[in-house]
């Protein structure tokens, strides 16, 4: 019998559509020999919905307005030890059974450890971040509070709150000044580079913060590297087994929103025909893998990757981005992305690891962690409640 993989994409997220993208690659990847693929479309008011026109990528721009014009409205609940996916408009279609989650998110809402939380509730498996790591890994803040704590290298960086910008707008700007400019800043809760900043003088810092703060309630403001190497590294695995992927090096510089999703499409990594052809979404990205590094950095991004896949208690595959000072060749952490958009199967597949195999792979790791996760105790019986019973 085939294993039920429910894909999870969408949501309330500024990343809704590269939520997509990546999650058609994996539509696409999964073998229909293996698995029974159920497309799981969260939309942007956060209702469910499936259906056939899911599977192709071209149909999507025409129904994220009114998903419910094309799409079956669906619930999601537990019957007994089972998991199940309910038409509501459709009466005369059966009940859906679904064994694992594949969430394919990326942003606030979903995959800081909302969607994660939403699971686990239910007793599904699932092939992301928990709850704590999906979070930790969405707040850049928090995430680098934790890299500090574990000595991972790092640029000079501070936060601002947006509750009292106004009010200390002057303390802050003598912190940007003892980092010298220019600086980068960055909403603490955004991903794909949506909302980044470079404040190049003291003039732009008020107003360039304020850009920042429309997207979030704080702002990371950090030390830019000025003769920057960007690379990056994807780490899969779970609490007794670490993989490393192969090291790319961004060539296209800084890499904004456009950069990342709208520099061309195609059927690359997937298993794909005719107009089902998923973008090629990160795939697309301007790279040279393996990146052009020395066996010392190499072996420093590597294990500084594997410290900070544990530190901030992730599963699943992430991407985990480094920069590089090419005056110094100093390696600094960045950031990790729990979720990371193709899931960074261009990275794998240089280590001899298919994007099938890949999926393969998060998809036995999910099914072990919630075998091991479902012999722990969580719940006991006491007597507490007969004391308030009435006399």
């Amino acid at each position: 019998m085939k294993i039920c993989v429910a894909v999870f994409f969408g949501g309330k997220s500024t990343e809704h559509e590269i939520s997509c993208i990546s999650a058609n690659q994996v539509i696409h990847a999964l073998d229909p020999e293996k698995y029974d693929v159920l497309p799981v479309y969260i939309s942007k008011d956060n209702d469910l919905y499936t259906g056939e026109k899911l599977f192709d990528l071209a149909n999507y721009s025409s129904f994220i307005a009114d998903p419910s014009s094309v799409l079956d409205k669906i619930m999601i609940f537990k019957d007994g030890n089972a998991v199940k996916m309910r038409y509501l408009r459709n009466m005369f279609k059966k009940d859906r059974q679904i064994d694992v989650a594949f969430p394919v998110v990326h942003g606030t809402n979903v995959e800081d450890g909302s969607l994660a939380g939403y699971l686990q509730m239910l007793d599904l498996p699932y092939t992301s971040c928990d709850v704590l790591g999906g979070s930790l890994g969405q707040d850049k803040a928090a995430m680098k509070d934790i890299f500090k704590a574990e000595g991972i290298p790092m640029v000079n960086f501070f936060v601002v709150f947006g509750s009292d910008f106004e009010e200390r707008s002057d303390e802050y700007l003598a912190q940007a000044k003892k980092l010298s400019f220019p600086l980068i800043a960055k909403p603490a809760n955004l991903g794909s580079s949506i909302g980044i900043e470079v404040i190049r003088t003291q003039k732009e810092f008020k107003e360039k913060i304020n850009e920042c703060l429309k997207y979030d309630f704080k702002v990371i403001v950090e030390e830019m590297v000025k003769d920057l190497k960007e690379v990056n590294i994807a780490v899969m695995g779970n609490d007794e087994e670490v993989k490393v992927s192969a090291i790319e090096e961004v060539t296209n510089g800084f890499l904004d929103f456009d950069k990342k999703y709208q520099s061309g499409g195609g059927k690359k990594g997937a298993k794909a025909a005719g107009s089902k052809a998923p973008s090629k979404g990160m795939a697309s990205t301007a790279r040279k893998v393996p990146a052009d590094v020395t066996a010392k950095q190499k072996t420093t991004i590597e294990e500084t990757a594997v410290k900070a896949f544990k530190a901030l208690n992730s599963y699943g595959c992430v991407r985990i981005d480094f920069m590089i000072d090419r005056k110094t060749g100093k390696v600094y952490c960045n950031e990790i992305n729990t979720i990371p958009g193709s899931l960074a199967f261009y990275l794998w597949k240089e280590v001899g690891i298919s994007f099938e195999e890949e999926c393969d792979m998060l998809i036995s790791y999910a099914l072990q962690r919630y075998a091991k996760r479902m012999k722990k105790t969580y719940s006991f019986s006491t007597n507490i409640l007969d004391n308030y019973k009435k006399k």
